[in-house]
């Protein structure tokens, strides 16, 4: 493969600290790595030093003389006047970019809902990312190197730009590097990852599981080499010396190994435990809703409905995620489970023991603190709390979420976001919520922190709601998962995957009818030129709506038996999921010391919901098949 850029002997200094010290480093062809570290160890600066845009204090930075990086920083250097149009294709002709179908695929999955006549300055945060996001992609770059490319993406977007990165190269071509905290999406995109610590960086190959495995491998490896040193174990001895050498050969991480390794490791959470617990604290209700419907009204007497006869229950020790587009209505459903945004209709019952905790995307309860240091926020708590069954205090809490001793000392407004950010879940997990609300927690905070989060919260005794964008953390911390699609809420047994493929049917006769104008973000006179020039793409999305999703034409005996499927399947699935409301009203009622019985209740849950499991996929293969 041919050498692209890289680094030799590099040091980097900053007036505090040393980032980096003696690191070389090289980026090929076909190379997909991505970056990966604590907060503060240098991830960005390793990534603004292999694009050129920092210069290392000793050593130097190597690149290729024809090599183009395309860099995407944290913050945008868009202009405020400029048009989304402007900012995204510059001064390239209207013909040229219109007529261009890779331009108009990255336009379509990043800014379809973007007005492409207004100021970019009248944007959201989220949207300014897209339109930067746009604007680079749109680029002919042999290198992207990209800092945190998913903050304020939605699932939809992040997994747009997953697929774009897979293809935007030919094999062996291309090179990609990224920092971000989007486990799911490292997993995806990348095939090596490096590793940001303690002045040096160290390689690994692999996605992001890939990786973590390799750690637990290496820090096995380190304690079997100081039990070696300590001569106390001999046959653990006798089995690094003989495994060392196998597995020098072969640089990936094989499945029989992680087996071994996870062999011994138990469940993530005692479900049944952790329910009995939540019922102790909740009793049997926590929140109804009962046919509920939000509706904004505007001044002209149009108006917009965000929820739409919505029915849900919620119960004690529930972990619940919620998915849905930006806008899409999540944060007024998290209020009207609060009790603070009242319904247009419907009926919201809240019990009488809830106690909510909210952990915002904006952190505005620590403004309250202002100057005080974290050892004086943290001492006016004497209280311990329960997690994984144990008593933790204060101070615990503080070392399982990462702070150090010198970090006591810090001004909470001298705190980086991922810091205030484990902060403000410490003193919530504090004051004793039995029903915690995070909206994005995993905002601001790197990989090892969101697996320490992920762990306390897998000992939490509580009900749990999950807003957030990240699908690794969506579906490791709670254990089903809801969509938010046009003011209905929809449940997801088939995880993030179930809700992109609804979103990709929801949005596939839109794309067809406007034949490549990018979702509505492209001038009617740019849809008719671009509609010209590739006939082939309306007529392959007109035949998905005629043919179906992965077949010929249906005759209509294939069609009415198809129908038929689904309308026996829906009353299926409509007596089943009574009967599981049953078992679990029987359950709530029965003695939370009798674990036997609760086991066999939620067996019986086990059992009916994979049946509803099973006939959902098969109403869902006959939809696919009529293209619906």
């Amino acid at each position: 493969m041919e050498f692209l850029l890289g680094c030799e002997k590099v040091r980097v200094e900053f007036p505090t600290k040393t980032v980096f010290d003696s690191v070389s480093l090289g980026v090929e062809e076909d190379d997909r790595i991505g970056i990966v570290g604590r907060n503060g160890d240098g991830k960005s600066t390793l990534l603004n030093l292999l694009a050129g845009t920092l210069e290392p204090d000793d050593g130097r930075v190597l690149k290729n003389g024809t090599v183009h990086v395309g860099v995407l920083g944290q913050a945008d250097a868009l202009s405020d006047d400029d048009t989304v149009e402007r900012a995204v294709v510059g001064d390239l002709p209207e013909y040229q970019w219109a007529g261009d179908a890779r331009i108009r695929d990255i336009i379509a999955g990043l800014a379809s809902d973007i007005p492409w006549d207004a100021r970019v300055g009248t944007l959201s945060g989220g949207q300014r990312r897209r339109v930067d996001l746009a604007r680079l992609l749109i680029g002919d770059w042999d290198v992207l190197a990209l800092d945190e490319p998913t903050n304020h993406l939605d699932v939809r977007a992040i997994t747009w730009l997953a697929g774009h990165l897979k293809t935007r190269w030919r094999a062996g071509q291309g090179a990609l590097l990224v920092v971000t905290h989007d486990r799911w999406f490292l997993d995806e995109v990348c095939t090596r990852m490096w590793e940001v610590h303690d002045r040096v960086v160290d390689p690994f190959e692999g996605g992001f599981s890939a990786y973590i495995m390799q750690r637990v491998e290496r820090d096995r490896l380190a304690a079997l080499a100081e039990q070696k040193r300590q001569n106390d174990l001999r046959r653990e001895l006798a089995w690094l010396s003989r495994g060392a050498r196998a597995r020098a050969t072969k640089p990936k991480f094989h499945v029989a190994l992680a087996q071994e390794l996870i062999a011994d490791v138990p469940p993530l959470r005692n479900e049944l435990e952790l329910k009995r617990m939540a019922m102790a604290r909740l009793g049997k209700q926590v929140v109804d809703l009962e046919h509920v419907t939000v509706r904004f009204d505007g001044g002209d007497g149009s108006g917009r409905t965000v929820l739409d006869d919505v029915d849900w229950i919620i119960g004690p020790g529930d972990r619940y995620g919620i998915v849905g587009e930006n806008g899409a209505g999540k944060t007024t459903l998290l209020r009207v489970v609060q009790g603070l945004q009242k319904p247009s209709a419907g009926l919201v019952k809240i019990g009488k023991t809830v106690r909510f905790a909210v952990l915002s995307q904006h952190l505005d309860d620590l403004a309250r603190f202002g100057d005080d240091r974290v050892r004086q926020v943290v001492g006016r708590y004497s209280r311990r709390t329960m997690l994984d069954g144990k008593e933790m205090t204060p101070g615990q809490l503080l070392e399982k979420l990462g702070f150090t001793r010198a970090d006591l000392n810090e001004p909470v407004s001298d705190l980086s976001g991922g810091q205030k950010r484990r902060l403000a879940l410490m003193l919530i997990l504090l004051d004793e919520p039995n029903v915690l609300i995070l909206d994005e927690p995993g905002n601001d905070l790197d990989t090892d922190m969101l697996a320490s989060v992920e762990d306390l919260l897998d000992g939490w005794p509580g009900t749990l709601l999950l807003v957030t964008h990240d699908r690794y953390l969506m579906e490791r911390v709670t254990d089903h998962q809801f969509a938010l699609l046009d003011g209905k809420l929809r449940h997801l047994p088939g995880g993030v995957d179930e809700y992109l493929r609804l979103t990709e049917r929801a949005t596939g006769a839109a794309q067809g009818a406007q034949s490549g104008r990018a979702s509505g973000a492209l001038s009617s006179r740019a849809a008719d030129r671009a509609a010209g020039q590739s006939p082939h793409r309306a007529a392959d999305q007109g035949d998905s709506e005629v043919e179906g999703a992965s077949g010929p034409r249906l005759t209509g005996g294939e069609i009415r038996t198809l129908r038929k499927l689904m309308q026996s399947n829906e009353r299926k699935m409509e007596t089943l999921n009574g009967k599981i409301e049953d078992v679990r009203a029987q359950m709530a009622a029965a003695d939370p010391s009798d674990f036997a019985a609760l086991g066999d209740f939620q067996a019986q849950i086990n059992d009916l919901q994979s049946q509803v499991d099973a006939l959902e996929e098969e109403w869902l293969e006959a939809a696919e098949k009529l293209g619906e």
